[in-house]
């Protein structure tokens, strides 16, 4: 399942893919207009600052905006970012890949073998830019 904070995550980086007009916007505003909750949406933005997929601005009229072109930043990216694996077990994970310590042998273990085609399947989709799932 979706965690919270990955989803306020998606939908902070949609909105200011929608709003951009190359001008910072507010963490209070950013807040207000997606309904998430202001000290929620701290931790991930300040997540997201650290990973360099959004950038600050200090000052008054200071805020976020995008730290690269929209196009570059899938979802996968995101979910990874504040999640972790997307794999849902980690002997099928291509990044945070560890053995089941009860498996005897990974080659025919049927459950890697279901969650290996249910993470193959989704990788494609969740791999879609910020600007792909804008479109939608």
């Amino acid at each position: 399942m979706l965690s919270k904070r990955a989803k306020y995550a998606i939908k902070t980086i949609l909105y200011l893919h929608e709003n951009d007009q190359g001008l910072p916007i507010s963490a209070k505003v950013i807040s207000e207009k997606e309904r998430i909750p202001y000290k929620f949406l701290e931790n991930i933005l300040r997540e997201l600052k650290t990973h360099q997929i959004l950038r600050s601005v200090r000052g008054a009229e200071g805020g976020y905006i995008l730290a690269k072109d929209p196009n570059e930043i899938t979802i996968a990216q995101v979910m990874r970012v504040i999640d972790g694996p997307i794999a849902l077990i980690p002997c099928v994970s291509e990044r945070f890949y560890e053995s089941c310590p009860e498996c005897v042998d990974e080659e025919t273990c049927r459950i890697r073998k279901l969650f290996g085609e249910l993470r193959n399947g989704m990788l494609p989709i969740l791999e879609k830019s910020v600007v792909e799932l804008a479109r939608l």
